[in-house]
């Protein structure tokens, strides 16, 4: 069996008591048990396996799925879509058991604990580097998102013709976005502390069911204004499938959020996440196929990266939906950015080797300067990035990792951890298939970064 993997993961001690470290990118509505030698589970409040489901499906979805539609349009069609996202789906689920046995194995409560435990240092750091710069760039596709949505609904707003060539300035783009984000994100973003996370989990639950089903209503009854563009039935090239990958990453990836929801259940075994995961990832495919299939066939080739961009300005529903979208990033971005401040304050106080009692003054300074540099740099890149497709493309390889490189990292390294005299053939399947997990996400995060730069520099 294994014991305690990796000893050399206690080189830069890891302080219980450490903070906003020790609650890192706890998925929303979780509460978990401290860390201690007694059992897990069986508290007041631990986490029935139908909450775990609903949970895990509200930790997957989210605003990426307003890119699904212009992805199915990148890989080629519907068949080519949905068969993607089948074969990807069965190493999405298998990742999340991983590391819920890896969770078991290093008694760590969180993604980066786990690989730091069971990988060791290097893994470790790169992890938490990959965490930050996932989160700064959800960041900016959410501020992107936001500018999108409010373009759609001041043009609704604004009916008044207006002479060619000139525009409002309260209208502008860069504008509304300054200003919806110095008033609402910022402030929200300074404090030490996230209350409000429970409260910003229903209403993304409510937003995204309800873009969905806006989406699947508008495709079965068409307005009459709205031609479809050409439908490709098959991907231009064989390569041209790949592209969609970035996105289905980003919508699928949970697994970061996936270890502390497995630690909260009243009974944290692997066959039952199994059965969790499972089911919760089976709803979201549900989800983001019949947003992909449904807004495909409504605009074809011709569909934005933001699937809300292509309807009008002035159809009520949509506009309804517009106002759900940017709820919901208006609280979610300070959850991302909280998640992000927290590694950057966990590699700190790691590097310098002081303790968060002893560095209290410094880190309110430190907290301020962190929050004010990340917010302005995000809400810059905002304003000159054009389209969301352009940041999932990056970040979605970010994703990639977390779905298929640190899992396929740990369960090679959990099993090599094991003491066994003969290797049965279950364990070298298994070994096989952690290296097969990293190869893959290897691939896909070489293959996305790769075409993302290009695109941009032939653009």
């Amino acid at each position: 069996g294994t014991g305690r993997i990796n000893s050399d993961y206690k080189d830069w001690e890891w302080s219980a008591d450490a903070g906003e470290r020790a609650r890192l990118l706890q998925s929303p509505s979780v509460e978990t048990v401290p860390k201690s030698g007694e059992s897990q589970g069986n508290g007041p409040g631990a986490t029935s396996a139908l909450g775990a489901v609903f949970i895990v499906v509200n930790a997957a979805l989210g605003a990426g799925l307003l890119n699904f539609p212009a992805a199915f349009s990148m890989a080629g069609g519907v068949a080519a879509g949905i068969a993607l996202q089948m074969c990807m789906l069965i190493f999405i689920i298998g990742g999340l058991v991983i590391l819920a046995y890896c969770s078991q194995a290093s008694n760590e409560r969180t993604y980066q604990e786990v690989v730091w435990a069971v990988c060791g240092k290097v893994p470790g750091v790169l992890c938490e580097v990959a965490i930050a710069v996932y989160t700064f760039g959800t960041c900016i596709a959410f501020l992107i998102i936001i500018g999108d949505q409010e373009d759609k609904i001041i043009a609704a707003l604004v009916t008044e013709p207006e002479e060619a060539g000139s525009s409002r300035w309260y209208t502008d783009r860069k504008f509304t976005i300054s200003i919806t984000a110095f008033l609402l994100i910022l402030p929200l973003s300074i404090p030490k502390e996230i209350g409000f996370q429970k409260y910003a989990s229903s209403i993304s639950v409510i937003g995204t069911w309800y873009v969905t089903a806006v989406i699947i209503i508008k495709y079965i009854w068409p307005d009459k204004e709205l031609v479809p563009a050409e439908i490709p039935t098959s991907p231009s090239t064989w390569t041209a499938v790949f592209n969609a990958m970035p996105t289905i990453c980003f919508g699928f990836q949970c697994h970061v959020s996936s270890v502390p929801v497995f630690n909260s259940m009243k009974q944290p075994e692997v066959k039952t996440w199994g059965v969790v995961v499972t089911a919760a990832m089976v709803i979201a495919l549900f989800v983001y196929t019949g947003t992909g299939v449904c807004g495909f066939l409504t605009f074809g080739a011709g569909v934005e990266q933001d699937i809300l961009l292509s309807y009008p300005s002035n159809d009520i529903p949509v506009a309804l939906a517009r106002a759900f979208i940017i709820l919901c990033v208006l609280t979610s971005y300070p959850i991302l950015h909280f998640c992000g401040r927290a590694v950057l304050e966990g590699l700190w106080l790691r590097y310098t080797g002081v303790t968060v009692e002893e560095d209290v003054v410094r880190e309110r300074r430190r907290r301020l300067l962190q929050t004010i540099s990340w917010f302005l740099l995000t809400l810059l890149l905002a304003l000159f990035i054009p389209d969301i497709g352009k940041v999932i493309s990056v970040i979605g390889g970010l994703a990639a990792c977390f779905i298929f490189v640190f899992p396929g990292l740990c369960l090679i390294q959990a099993k090599l951890s094991e003491i066994q005299e003969t290797r049965a053939i279950s364990w070298w399947a298994q070994v096989s298939y952690g290296v097969f997990m990293v190869t893959l996400g290897a691939f896909i995060f070489g293959q996305t970064t790769a075409n993302a730069i290009f695109v941009d520099l032939t653009a």
